[in-house]
């Protein structure tokens, strides 16, 4: 990988990624008005005062709009992505073939697959 392609692949990544979920995130703390279960969730929580609770939906929704954007890169052909499976073979990862990959993510893959927390209202 060339520098150029380094640095085109780190402003993708920043920019459609990292920038995205914080924006998402932003919305949730900050847009009173917002009528989304994940941003009264964290207006009850903030209110309340109990700073533990409202840590902890914080972190695992910043993690879920993370990871949601991610996928939507891929969806959208901006980033590519391949994994190795258990018995070595590489797969690539193609939102095409299986829909919409960040659907997937929080409408059923943290269900099946979390072993941490997550809320189930989608953001």
């Amino acid at each position: 990988m060339s520098i150029e392609e380094r640095n085109e692949f780190a402003k993708l990544l920043v920019q459609n990624i990292r920038d995205m979920a914080i924006k998402s995130c932003d919305v949730q703390l900050y847009a009173n008005n917002m009528r989304s279960p994940s941003a009264k969730r964290w207006r009850d929580a903030k209110d309340s005062g109990n700073t533990d609770k409202f840590a902890e939906m914080v972190i695992a929704d910043t993690v879920d709009d993370t990871i949601f954007y991610l996928l939507l890169a891929v969806d959208e052909g901006l980033l590519n992505i391949s994994y190795n499976t258990d018995d070595g073979k590489k797969v690539n990862v193609d939102g095409d073939i299986i829909g919409e990959l960040g659907g997937w993510y929080v409408g059923e893959w943290r269900t099946e697959h979390s072993t941490q927390r997550y809320f189930g209202d989608i953001t």
